[in-house]
């Protein structure tokens, strides 16, 4: 099986690449998470001129192509960059759902706007109750005449406090846990009735809590059929966890290779700490966890874009989780632990990186819940 990437994968790469090196060092990512947006908007605009909020868009749609090996291509560079503009929440996650749910009207007014950076989305989908299960809507839509009132709230909500439209998942219909009568609505985060809750992440990134008292929308903003929404929010959500699986990769090679250049130059006892072999053998149990978590995203990137089963498809997404998860655990840890306590300090990368990680291994469901659910398909 060919593992290498295309010309025009390997141009993707060198162009992140290239943009991380001249333009985000470390220093400049502190400056914009202390913005009052909290991202650049110059880069967000940048990104569009460089066509990468085109990736995850079919070229049907106006994308690059829509291809996951593509995605996580690009999703690794960042990783490695720890960038913190908001480009899964509305690239891939509201993005994705418009362009899985979306009627050729509302495609042809949202998806353009989203890849020329003018329009900033937030999937509000998680509830307090829900623990990663996307079945679980508490949050109600009541049909009034022509229009359905929303009633309930969403946390977590990534990108929240900068979104301009929300794209929010409801219940038409049944009870709190069943797999039918969950519907994805377009709401403008101006609406009366919603109020945004507007808080930082561990990993610096923007969230809120958003609550919706009363929020009526018409039903033409709705997105797909009544009550059907949640076989392509499952989907997105798959395409997003694989997404966030590359990043992860990316942060977690950044954390080694940061690793082993301290181990050069920290001595103790007079030597270099990196020529004791314990440590040696430390190192390179992390090149491992490294290696055996990148060829496991590739895999699940490769079958998400395949002719499998969609059983297969969640599957391979599932172990891929997993898999990254203890990667997660076992990397980060050893590059705090052997960069020592100055590797918690706010002035060194390497903490930055290990929060991002840690966020990473929590969002969408953590490597206990996906082994579980790896077991149980």
């Amino acid at each position: 099986m060919d593992f290498s990437y295309t010309e025009e994968q390997q141009m993707l790469q060198d162009s992140v690449q290239k943009f991380v090196q001249n333009s985000y060092d470390f220093d400049t990512r502190n400056t914009i998470i202390a913005s009052d947006d909290g991202y650049s908007l110059e880069n967000w605009q940048l990104f569009a001129e460089l066509g990468w909020l085109t990736v995850p868009f079919s070229e049907a749609d106006g994308g690059f192509g829509g291809s996951a090996v593509d995605l996580i291509v690009m999703m690794e560079a960042f990783g490695k960059a720890n960038l913190v503009e908001p480009f899964t929440p509305t690239a891939i996650l509201g993005g994705g759902l418009v362009a899985a749910l979306g009627t050729d009207a509302q495609k042809a007014e949202l998806l353009p706007r989203v890849m020329d950076g003018s329009l900033q989305l937030a999937c509000a989908y998680a509830e307090s109750t829900s623990r990663f299960n996307l079945a679980s809507v508490s949050t109600s839509a009541e049909s009034d005449a022509d229009r359905l009132v929303i009633n309930g709230s969403k946390v977590a909500v990534l990108n929240g406090p900068s979104a301009d439209k929300l794209l929010v998942v409801a219940r038409e219909s049944g009870a709190t846990t069943d797999r039918s009568g969950i519907s994805v609505f377009l709401v403008d985060s101006e609406s009366e009735g919603v109020s945004v809750q507007a808080y930082t992440n561990v990993d610096g990134k923007r969230a809120a809590r958003i609550s919706f008292d009363c929020v009526a929308v018409p039903v033409a903003q709705r997105l797909g059929e009544a009550g059907g929404a949640l076989v392509a929010l499952q989907a997105v959500i798959d395409r997003a966890i694989v997404a966030t699986s590359a990043e992860a990769v990316g942060a977690l090679e950044a954390l080694l290779q940061k690793t082993v250049e301290y181990s050069k130059i920290r001595k103790q006892f007079g030597t270099a700490i990196g020529t004791f072999q314990a440590l040696q053998h430390r190192m390179a149990d992390m090149f491992i966890e490294c290696q055996l978590a990148r060829s496991i995203v590739i895999m699940a990137a490769m079958k998400l874009g395949s002719s499998e089963s969609e059983l297969e498809k969640t599957k391979s997404v599932s172990a891929a989780k997993s898999r990254v998860g203890r990667a997660i655990e076992k990397v980060s840890q050893e590059a705090i632990q052997i960069h020592g306590g100055i590797g918690m300090t706010e002035e060194l990368d390497v903490g930055h990186l290990f929060k991002r990680v840690t966020a990473i291994d929590v969002m969408f469901g953590n490597a206990d819940y996906h082994t579980e659910r790896f077991a149980s398909l």
